[in-house]
């Protein structure tokens, strides 16, 4: 008789079963593979625990049937919902800590069902979020003038990125800790040569980030156009030249998500050569 066991934290002794589970779905899984990928899974070093569940009974012992991660936000990865109920009841076990919840639209909706009694109400639910892949080179001509952030240009970029935040998320990233944090964050990509942007007269016109890199993928975020510049074209190109940098300069497979309800968004990105491989959805606290 084979039964789901609860879910537990997982180790590096698990380290081949959570890779496995990662590599066969690389688009899906960026966020939490280029965590892993980068530090392994002591939760001290990953910024958040990695749980897990297994099937005990006929199956080899070690295969992963449910993956979550579960650090400033919440990501289920795999599972049905016995495992999904069990990432509850170990999510229930503690105030809760992450901002958000995000991954694949089954599982995040799932777990949502079972957290919302005592998590909800969420400030919003994203139900229908396209995750879109391309691994070829982009079909729109990319912006010459798109490149890396420099260091020094954190306090020029940084207003741009805010804007960003607040129209994407709905929250001002400076509340709090007067933005220290997210100043943090995005000298972060900067400095590892993931933040990108196009300046004319010393202000951004067009932005975006590589959020997320594993060894395969790298999910973009963050796509922005400057208010008084929209409708030119600078998404489109911007957009195709982070595309390029990835594929051809870093040899990955380029990502993103993005609300099913932005078809703006959702033609440009067609329009750039990406294709549907999945279907996300994100809860916002």
């Amino acid at each position: 008789m084979l039964r789901l066991a609860g879910a537990r934290l997982l180790d590096e002794r698990d380290g081949q079963a959570v890779r496995a589970v990662l590599t066969a779905d690389p688009v899906a899984s960026c966020m939490v593979a280029s965590r892993v990928e980068s530090v392994g899974l002591d939760p001290w070093r990953l910024g958040g625990e990695v749980w897990g569940c297994e099937t005990r009974g006929l199956r080899p012992v070690g295969r992963l049937e449910a993956l979550c991660f579960a650090g400033p936000n919440l990501i289920p990865l795999r599972g049905k919902r016995s495992a999904l109920q069990a990432f509850a009841e170990r999510a229930l076990r503690r105030r809760r800590m992450c901002s958000s919840m995000v991954g694949p639209a089954e599982q995040v909706l799932g777990l949502w069902s079972e957290l919302e009694p005592d998590w909800g109400p969420a400030r919003e639910v994203r139900a229908d979020q396209p995750l879109m892949a391309i691994s070829t080179p982009p079909a729109t001509a990319p912006d010459p003038l798109v490149r890396p952030v420099r260091p020094d240009e954190l306090d020029r970029y940084l207003p741009a990125a805010i804007a960003m935040f607040i129209e994407e998320v709905g929250v001002d990233p400076r509340v709090g800790d007067g933005g220290s944090g997210y100043r943090a964050r995005v000298a972060e990509l900067i400095a590892g040569g993931r933040a990108f942007a196009r300046f004319e007269g010393g202000d951004v016109v067009f932005k975006a980030e590589i959020g997320a890199l594993s060894s395969a993928v790298g999910q973009i975020q963050g796509v922005w156009v400057h208010p008084d510049r929209r409708g030119e074209g600078l998404g489109s190109g911007g957009t195709a030249a982070v595309v390029h940098r990835l594929i051809d300069g870093m040899g990955r497979t380029a990502s993103l998500y993005v609300n099913s309800y932005n078809s703006a968004a959702r033609a440009a990105y067609t329009r750039i050569g990406f294709a549907q491989v999945g279907q996300y959805a994100t809860v916002l606290f």
